[in-house]
């Protein structure tokens, strides 16, 4: 079994409370978050059905006790790779339910990106659908740890071949009868509770090892500052596999709010959706804020729109004014997050006019630092690096002990007297702070590719690009871009003649998500090299500007 680095290695242990229980204790894991909605009002909505939370928690904990039954087991994990749909969250609460460890995937995700996820987590579960079975299918040649494909519709039209794993119907599996905890086996908060894949500046992505704490935690500061209530509408647009989407499912719960969920296509769904459903929270990434400041927003759309948010990247000023005009009723809150710890500042909307470049302060029960390389902090003004310390900082990257020991270092200031250190993540921003203790952000260290709202590795793209066999040697950049944030352009050694930019995007397409997918592609005689005999990134991007 794989350990995240520095984690006290888990035994397997018999299920716990999998049957749906009401108690004035504090919620230990994500799922139990459900026993605070009141049970006759509205949880989740997807399309035309909706589910109270009595409703979404009974069916919870008849899917994890179906898990029980499979064999899952607390520690093991639990990928689901679906997009937006009911099952999809019932299968991530239930996998809490049952001790397990859910790894929610993008559903944008091709065979070679969940080839690696699985085998880097070493699932024992996906659950899936019948659409997705094929790439399932075809990622499971590589994995020999996945035991159970569950398929979420009828298994028989996904014709996904059995083999070493045993593959299950959704029905079957979520029929289960609810079983009680064995005594002295409950889960705390502590355990593993999730892991959220991100990409990494070198190599594939990261798996960030968040407990129930972490999660609980973030729950409770992020609906606090952003004033959720049982009243509120949350229109989920985010995929759950980012920190931000997964937190609008917990801000939600934790609050009794009710959460409608929406696999984005069209950015005039989310008006109509808005409008539908009375939406009173609306959270975006830059990127399609921009397409939403450009349509017809009716009266119907925003008369109960509460405040809408950001997070992502930096949202443009302009777009900011344009949306508060679309919106004059609600409060805007521009964020700043961090899947290493889930969450990290936010800007108060009153101050979005005076400092609408400010990521804000630190959300409540963390502090957010800007430090030099010493630890000692920076003065107003003086750029440093980012610093998170607090009750959301994750464990570390999952089965990576040394990018685990780049970012998760003793906290500034940290007493060296104890024989554990407080560890706080350091995030590799630059940011500054003014003079009033506001933050703002400058930029990454590394070159990491931020687009449409995903942090993109530049090694993944050029890993595919290899892999069509159609160029000798590339390297990707990310180039500034209003609407998108960066757009990815590749800078070529062709190994054919005949290459063209359509020719390997189309290539490309076949293995990589479309937001992975350059825009354009300059064709070289040479990439240049510095003295140690790497790319030159930097002429690199002085040639792509000329």
């Amino acid at each position: 079994m794989s350990e995240v680095a520095g984690a006290p290695r888990r035994t397997a242990l018999l299920p716990v409370r999998i049957e749906p229980q009401r108690t004035a204790l504090l919620p230990v894991r994500i799922d139990q978050l459900l026993g605070r909605g009141e049970p006759d009002r509205p949880a989740l909505t997807y399309k035309s059905q909706t589910l109270t939370y009595r409703e979404l928690s009974e069916r919870v904990a008849r899917f994890a006790a179906g898990l029980h039954r499979l064999g899952i087991r607390r520690g093991d994990r639990v990928a689901v790779y679906a997009e937006k749909r009911i099952e999809t969250v019932v299968a991530l609460l239930a996998t809490s339910a049952a001790g397990a460890v859910f790894v929610p995937v993008n559903p944008l995700f091709k065979v070679r990106h969940l080839t690696r996820l699985l085998a880097d987590c070493a699932a024992r579960a996906v659950v899936t659908t019948a659409e997705r079975a094929e790439v399932v299918r075809e990622s499971l040649a590589a994995n020999t740890a996945v035991e159970h494909v569950l398929i979420i519709g009828d298994p028989g039209k996904s014709r996904l071949p059995g083999g070493p794993w045993q593959v299950s119907g959704w029905d079957r599996v979520a029929d289960a009868e609810p079983v009680p905890v064995p005594d002295g086996q409950a889960i705390i908060d502590d355990d593993i509770a999730a892991i959220l894949y991100t990409s990494g500046s070198t190599g594939g992505p990261k798996g960030v090892v968040l407990t129930h704490r972490n999660l609980l935690a973030g729950a409770a500061s992020v609906a606090g500052y952003l004033g959720h209530t049982s009243d509120d509408v949350v229109l989920s647009v985010l995929p759950i596999s980012f920190d931000a989407g997964l937190s609008q499912l917990t801000t939600s719960f934790i609050a009794g709010a009710h959460v409608v969920l929406m696999n984005y296509v069209l950015p005039r769904e989310v008006v109509r959706l808005c409008a539908e459903h009375q939406v009173t929270a609306l959270t975006c990434v830059p990127p399609l804020w921009l397409q939403l400041a450009g349509l017809t927003w009716p009266e119907e759309s925003v008369a109960n729109l509460r405040y809408f948010a950001n997070t992502g990247g930096r949202m443009p000023i302009v777009t900011l004014g344009v949306l508060r005009k679309l919106y004059p009723h609600a409060e805007p809150y521009l964020m700043y997050g961090l899947t290493e710890a889930f969450r990290s500042t936010y800007l108060e909307p009153a101050e979005a006019d005076r400092r609408p470049d400010s990521i804000g302060k630190a959300i409540p029960n963390a502090e957010v630092l800007v430090v030099r390389p010493d630890g000692s902090l920076c003065d107003p003004g003086e750029h440093g690096e980012l610093v998170h310390r607090g009750a959301l900082v994750a464990l570390g990257y999952w089965n990576d002990p040394e990018r685990t020991a780049e970012r998760f270092k003793p906290a500034p200031g940290a007493s060296s007297s104890t024989a554990r250190p407080e560890i706080a993540v350091w995030s590799g921003d630059t940011a500054y702070c003014d003079e009033d203790g506001y933050l703002y952000f400058v930029g990454r260290s590394d070159d990491m590719i931020k687009t449409s709202g995903y942090r993109v590795s530049p090694t993944e793209i050029e890993e595919a690009a290899y892999a069509t066999g159609l160029v000798g040697e590339v390297v990707a950049l990310g180039i500034g871009d209003e609407r998108l944030g960066q757009h990815i352009v590749l800078m070529v050694k062709s190994a054919a003649c005949d290459v063209t930019h359509e020719g390997l995007v189309r290539a490309l397409a076949q293995d990589l998500p479309k937001y992975m997918l350059p825009q354009r592609t300059q064709i070289l005689p040479e990439l240049p090299r510095s003295m140690n005999g790497k790319f030159d990134r930097v002429e690199l991007r002085r040639m792509e500007s000329r």
